[in-house]
């Protein structure tokens, strides 16, 4: 059987390499055709304009030309499998960023929830919340009970966009070669507003002041402290141990052990700033990023048009879509906890939680040291808005 295969196989082979019209042998190819062909083909009109060349040296062309071709295949094969495992590398620090993205909302909306079940607590507890018939309280907790509806619906509404946002970077298009791989942008929480934040907030809004003490030797303070700008001269304040040495900060009077506090701060006349909260040391002249729990920051900083937002520890991008005019800072001491607020857009910047705080906390105010030529930066602390 597989004798006779062979033989069938030999004879086709012979007869294929003959010329079916003159019956010669098949010694020439065609480059415009891409045929074989014999001495008398060459003759016919057809082929009289063709570029023809003999068999071995047509064979030895696309044998080098196949060659390239293979070269360049396991280059971009290279290619794509360099870029397979960047994808990879990027598809699990978006699964990191969607946990941490849920993480956030969950332990802000927790926070919440604290801070409106002790008001209601405190309202219920006061004299006058005393005096108030049934109906009243039953009004009130009807209330609270419609806003944490409120709070669990939006809630369910920020969680649904990391959902709908991550299908972008798992469903990648077959054009993966052609692709310009971007940063993941999932840790944008400014798309979700929080409902009712201001109402919330303000009732913990205190009035900060800045302290001299503390100041960089190029900051000059207002005179009602509140406003921190660069100054022409260097201020005098000789061996203070609590003066901040390597970067133009100042650290604001209040000092808090206990409790919820926020506060605001205008950051528009400022390219580049950082605000935060900073524990209260005798020694405040180590004054760099490191890995410590002296520091919670929120940095923003501006380059011509573009405006980049950095949170500390540890150092890392937050997404931002929008020009920051006014930042908001909470403090929940009990609750080891810390948020930063786009005021403007009564969103959610970023925050810490489950954090352990030991001693006094003071509010954090910082301006880039100029490289040469003095500028106008400036950070202007609000004061406490009036209770509608």
């Amino acid at each position: 059987m597989s004798k006779r295969c062979r033989l069938q196989l030999q004879h086709c082979a012979t007869e294929d390499a003959y010329c079916a019209t003159h019956v010669e042998p098949l010694e020439l190819f065609c480059d415009d055709d891409q045929v074989t062909m014999c001495n008398q083909c060459l003759l016919s009109q057809e082929h009289k304009h063709h570029t023809v060349l003999g068999i071995e040296a047509a064979a030895e062309k696309y044998r080098e030309l196949f060659q390239e071709m293979l070269e360049s295949l396991w280059q971009k094969v290279e290619v794509a499998e360099s870029i397979l495992a960047d994808e990879q590398e990027r598809m699990m620090m978006v699964r990191e960023e969607e946990q941490n993205f849920k993480e956030i909302i969950e332990s802000e909306y927790r926070m919440r929830f604290r801070l409106l079940r002790e008001e209601n607590e405190m309202n219920f507890l006061s004299p006058q919340g005393c005096k108030l018939d049934l109906s009243l309280t039953e009004a009130n907790q009807n209330y609270l009970m419609r806003f944490a509806a409120e709070l669990e619906e939006n809630f369910q509404e920020m969680l649904q966009t990391a959902d709908i946002v991550l299908p972008l970077f798992f469903n990648r298009s077959e054009s993966l070669l052609l692709q310009c791989l971007v940063p993941a942008r999932i840790t944008d929480l400014s798309l979700c507003p929080i409902k009712r934040m201001s109402k919330m907030l303000a009732a913990y809004q205190r009035h900060i002041t800045l302290d001299p003490e503390t100041a960089h030797c190029w900051l000059v303070l207002s005179e009602d402290l509140r406003t921190v700008r660069f100054g022409s001269i260097q201020q005098d304040v000789p061996g203070n141990p609590r003066s901040f040495d390597f970067s133009a900060s100042v650290l604001g009077v209040e000092r808090f052990c206990s409790g919820r506090h926020y506060w605001e701060v205008a950051v528009d006349q400022a390219a580049q700033w950082q605000l935060g909260v900073s524990r209260d040391s005798a020694d405040n002249k180590d004054n760099t990023l490191r890995a410590s729990p002296d520091k919670f920051l929120l940095i923003g900083s501006m380059m011509g048009t573009d405006y980049t937002f950095w949170v500390f520890p540890p150092f890392k991008k937050v997404c931002l879509q929008k020009k920051m005019r006014k930042v908001g800072v909470f403090l929940g001491y009990e609750y080891g906890h810390i948020s930063f607020y786009n005021v403007t857009e009564r969103s959610l910047i970023y925050n810490f939680s489950h954090l352990s705080f030991q001693g006094a906390l003071r509010p954090l105010f910082s301006l880039c040291i100029p490289n040469g030529n003095m500028n106008s930066d400036s950070l202007t602390v609000c004061l406490p808005r009036a209770p509608s």
